[in-house]
């Protein structure tokens, strides 16, 4: 039993070989008895080791002294803390793409050792230090000679049919899993993917002909090593999942705000000073963590990352989540994860009792997030009221630069010449108000050559 200082995380509930909780809120994990061989396996074989040197597993200690939960417990580890935990449809389409490869490279390397992934969830994948990496000790397994695959079904669910589905289809599909949260169910995934896509090879091996097999065996028992498959036969199924993955490429889709910052209404001199005072700000409050919401391509996210704080990019275009997450490839930058929201809709609480997946508060609050060019989209094109706007950014942040435009700025403009203007309450006095309610105003600046205000504000105390 759990005493009152120990807290269960409700993702790990599934998984008979062990679970995680947090105690004195450090991570950490019970390995139970069940898994004792297969664990021992996983150190002794020196596969451990080698996925640790290729950062393709996350680092964990062994904790001695420490008290077993329960009775059919064997060990306790203390795994490497990720600083954000993001989930598969907040990812753009080469994050997702990225943590199959990831995943099918971890897969290789088990069986040189002697072992198999159990599992492929893409839950089990998180992206640290700018690369995906497998956070489940426990998804390993001894191979046995003539077994398949058994995570294959669980790879083409949660890998492969959403990839097919935004190249094919669109990228915004890659949402589905938000609905389908152990992956898209491959029939479904056929009925959705544009006929062309069957010319793919390797998607009608996959997805089409297992998604028929599925069917006829959905109502056949089917005995335990009645399947077989060599160990050749093995490696190539995963070569050829591979080959299939890389070959999926982005589609050249254009959005409303993938080229920002190359379209905006911001003099030299506007861009400058902004640039100069959020960087004032940040250093001022010195935050360890920062989430940028609206961050496009993540140049003012930027500002905190390379200062060493690590700093969640969010926003709504999958194009500029694109660019970002490519780009943070490209420089190997380790502080930045560019993640995709909805701010009008953010990731709820999901699964079993609401209790597997967190949603977007529940993984707050963080020490600071920034809202540039921001306030006028939720508050004039989705009707949100300041008020409403402050609450919510109170709840998940404890400092908040904020930039407010007033109606004059040519955006605003922008934004109010498809619709009448029912927005009495959005000026500048009106602002401060809402967010006074929430925050105190630390400070408040003209942005130079430019109508917008930028401020620092503090949560108030409870």
């Amino acid at each position: 039993m759990m005493n009152k200082n120990n807290q269960a995380i409700g993702a790990s509930f599934r998984d008979p070989s062990g679970f995680i909780f947090k105690q004195d809120n450090i991570l950490y994990r019970q390995i139970n008895k069940n898994y004792q061989s297969n664990y021992e396996l996983l150190l002794s074989s020196g596969l451990y080791q080698k996925l640790i040197n290729n950062k393709l597993l996350i680092p964990h200690q062994e904790e001695t002294g420490f008290e077993l939960l329960s009775d059919d417990g064997y060990k306790i580890i203390r795994p490497q803390l990720v600083p954000f935990i993001s989930y598969p449809y907040e990812w753009s389409f080469s994050q997702l793409k990225d943590a199959a490869l990831t995943t099918l490279t971890i897969q290789k390397i088990s069986l040189e050792h002697g072992l198999s992934l159990k599992d492929a969830s893409a839950y089990n994948i998180q992206f640290y230090q700018g690369q995906a990496i497998l956070i489940d000790t426990l998804s390993f397994e001894k191979y046995q000679l003539g077994q398949p695959w058994t995570a294959y079904r669980q790879f083409c669910q949660h890998f492969l049919a959403p990839l097919a589905l935004m190249k094919y289809k669109d990228l915004r599909l890659g949402q589905l899993m938000r609905d389908f949260i152990d992956g898209l169910p491959l029939d479904l995934t056929v009925k959705l993917l544009p006929a062309k896509a069957k010319l793919n090879l390797a998607l009608l091996a996959h997805l089409y002909l297992h998604a028929t097999s599925q069917k006829h065996y959905a109502d056949k028992a089917v005995a335990p090593g009645k399947r077989t498959m060599s160990k050749q036969a093995l490696l190539a199924l995963i070569d050829n999942l591979e080959t299939a993955i890389k070959k999926l490429d982005l589609p050249r889709t254009q959005t409303e705000w993938g080229d920002y910052y190359t379209f905006t209404n911001y003099s030299s001199i506007a861009f400058a000073h902004k640039k100069e005072l959020v960087s004032q700000f940040i250093n001022e409050v010195r935050p360890q963590t920062v989430w940028d919401l609206g961050a496009n391509d993540g140049l003012f996210s930027r500002l905190a990352s390379n200062q060493g704080i690590f700093t969640v990019a969010f926003d709504i275009d999958l194009v500029a989540i694109e660019k970002n997450y490519r780009v943070i490839k490209k420089n190997k930058e380790t502080n930045l994860l560019p993640l995709f929201i909805d701010l009008t809709n953010p990731s709820p609480d999901l699964g079993w009792a609401h209790q597997e997946r967190e949603s977007l508060t529940s993984r707050g609050p963080v020490d600071m997030i920034m809202s540039l060019a921001l306030v006028h989209h939720l508050a004039i094109s989705n009707n949100l009221p300041l008020t409403n706007i402050a609450k919510f950014f109170s709840q998940i942040g404890k400092n908040l630069i904020i930039e407010f435009p007033p109606k004059s700025d040519s955006k605003v403009q922008k934004l109010l010449t498809s619709r009448a203007d029912i927005f009495d309450h959005y000026n500048q006095a009106d602002f401060e108000k809402a967010f006074g309610q929430y925050f105190d105003i630390k400070q408040s600046v003209r942005i130079k050559d430019s109508e917008r205000q930028l401020y620092l504000m503090t949560n108030k105390p409870c």
